[in-house]
């Protein structure tokens, strides 16, 4: 690979090369991260340290939080710190890294959302064999399969672009490393590399988002079998699933199922699904689920009691 790689690091451009917009991305990406670590962090301390929160839904939305903590955080220090210094250069191997990290939190994430909406359609469509569906070696099972196919689909990615020619120049038009942009520096055909890439991808995504929207669909026709407090915590919580599954799947779609070509457009929708979205996720999550806020207050009395002796 060193024979045919004249390129060890790469040259960032970012969202802008105004220095004063720089300025003000640079104090508001620093405000998205800190609320994105917090919030994040709270769920998963909330849901390991809480009595109430034992089902199987939240457990899930645990490793959810963590996945966003770790996914934005593999873009978003990168990103702060290169608009308050301006350099924004990158070695190769750090670029793959990166590339690596996110592809493989943001695929297990898109899996993940999948067995999330299998545990809803389970608990809401089979609420008698719900304990016995969702058993905690089942659960366990789902868990392991996401981060499994989150790790595959990222193998897949960065050996596909790994081995590539990159003969110069270096310059990538974005905020971090990614596929397509890279494969705008391949000094060879990369047709059939972008067709895997969609395949790998976009595709994934796609399917994906049509079996959440089936499984939904589902759910929603069978609520009418509820009674009203039944009805409205499942709309509740299928609302709330729904939001994020839209908010993550439609920029993902957008950008990985099409043949490999960037638009000016790229740089919006990935800051929305790498920077906000893990940002409004665990808003999305407690500020519609009583029992989760519920836990969060009796968290803080607990620590203010403690505090206070």
């Amino acid at each position: 690979m060193e024979a045919r790689n004249n390129v060890t690091y790469f040259v960032l451009l970012g969202l802008t090369q105004d220095p004063k917009e720089q300025k003000v991305l640079f104090v508001m990406f620093l405000l998205f991260y800190i609320f994105t670590m917090v919030g994040n962090l709270l769920i998963v301390m909330t849901v390991t340290v809480s009595n109430t929160l034992g089902s199987p839904m939240y457990l899930f939305l645990a490793n959810l939080s963590f996945m966003d903590v770790t996914y934005s955080s593999c873009i978003s220090p990168r990103l702060i710190l290169d608009l308050f210094f301006g350099e924004n250069t990158i070695s190769f191997q750090s670029c793959m890294t990166q590339l690596f990290v996110e592809h493989f939190f943001g695929g297990s994430e898109v899996f993940l959302l999948l067995v999330m909406a299998y545990d809803r359609y389970v608990a809401i469509c089979k609420p008698l064999h719900y304990l016995v569906i969702m058993r905690q070696w089942v659960c366990v099972v789902l868990l392991v399969g996401s981060w499994v196919g989150g790790f595959m689909h990222s193998v897949i990615q960065v050996s596909t672009i790994y081995g590539l020619p990159f003969c110069g120049p270096n310059v990538i038009d974005h905020f971090s490393c990614d596929m397509y942009p890279l494969l705008k520096l391949v000094c060879t055909d990369t047709h059939v590399i972008g067709l895997l890439v969609v395949a790998n991808g976009g595709l994934i995504c796609t399917i994906v988002f049509v079996l959440l929207l089936i499984s939904y669909g589902v759910i929603l026709h069978s609520l009418k079998n509820l009674s009203p407090e039944g009805r409205r915590k499942a709309l509740q919580t299928c609302g709330s699933h729904i939001t994020v599954v839209v908010f993550f799947f439609v920029p993902c779609i957008f950008m990985y199922m099409r043949p490999a070509k960037t638009f000016p457009i790229d740089k919006l929708l990935s800051v929305f699904y790498t920077v906000i979205t893990p940002m409004l996720n665990p808003l999305i999550y407690t500020l519609r689920n009583s029992e989760m806020t519920n836990a969060m207050k009796k968290l803080w009395r607990r620590n203010v009691i403690s505090l206070s002796r």
